[in-house]
């Protein structure tokens, strides 16, 4: 195992975490609230996956919008440093941002073009006045974008969007839209990506993993799609993300609730 794999290992001794939940009246497009500290005394290069969150972050005096990321990225850290942030629910970002929540994948906006009065030291009382603030009118659409949100993390049958538009009652197209309008990335990415978590939480719970059998399950055309697939969100080949953690591959040892490196954006 080289130096960045131990370190990597050892990322809880440098970082500390907390999750907060929202008031019940903000709990309809809010997922939580989160904060992160940190201290190395190297710069230390962190994988971060994504969800179809967007994000409000706090940091070093600057707030920004986040739109979700197709992808993983990696965030440099060095020295102390704190973000606080806000997980918005998915699908229910569009009406404060009042245009197509896709014209923000992949990018950061200042939070100032979306909020007004956002406090200069936030924490969840002075986050949650703003925002109570600049509450937006119902949005029936925001609530079905959700809803279908939902439907698919909780349904692990759902591996095509084709399967999706059949239990709803739609088209793809139509999903696509309200995908592209209130989520912002595909209803398709969406699938892949609640299925590929539940592949690390597989991966954690231990075991021999047969990935042929596996990419089949996920409604992959073969085991390389698969790979390019995880690939592309967490950084790394199946095996190798297994192997990283002294195990053979194919084999992962427990580790928690989430895969040992699979991390939410605000992580």
């Amino acid at each position: 195992m080289n130096g960045r794999d131990e370190r990597e290992l050892a990322w809880r001794d440098h970082q500390t975490h907390e999750f907060h939940a929202p008031s019940p009246d903000l709990a309809p497009h809010v997922a939580r609230y989160w904060a992160v500290e940190w201290s190395y005394a190297r710069p230390y290069r962190q994988l971060v996956v994504p969800y179809p969150n967007v994000q409000l972050s706090f940091h070093a005096g600057r707030a920004e919008v986040h739109g979700v990321c197709g992808g993983h990225v990696f965030k440099d850290l060095d020295g102390t440093g704190r973000t606080f942030g806000v997980a918005f629910r998915p699908g229910a970002f569009r009406p404060f941002l009042g245009a197509p929540v896709q014209s923000i994948t992949d990018r950061a906006i200042p939070a100032a073009e979306v909020f007004r009065d956002l406090p200069v030291e936030p924490d969840v009382p002075g986050v949650e006045d703003a925002l109570r603030r600049a509450l937006p009118e119902p949005d029936p659409r925001a609530r079905d974008a959700v809803d279908v949100v939902d439907l698919i993390a909780a349904s692990p049958r759902i591996t095509r969007v084709d399967v999706l538009a059949a239990d709803l009652g739609t088209t793809a197209r139509s999903l696509q839209r309200l995908f592209a309008d209130h989520v912002g990335v595909t209803p398709k990415w969406v699938i892949r990506r609640y299925r590929l978590h539940e592949v690390t939480q597989r991966m954690a719970a231990g075991g021999h993993i047969d990935w042929a059998a596996l990419a089949a399950d996920l409604g992959y055309a073969d085991q390389p799609h698969f790979v390019r697939d995880f690939t592309a969100m967490f950084g790394e080949t199946p095996t190798r993300y297994a192997a990283r953690y002294g195990t053979p591959a194919g084999v992962v040892h427990t580790t928690g609730n989430r895969g040992p490196a699979e991390r939410h954006p605000e992580d």
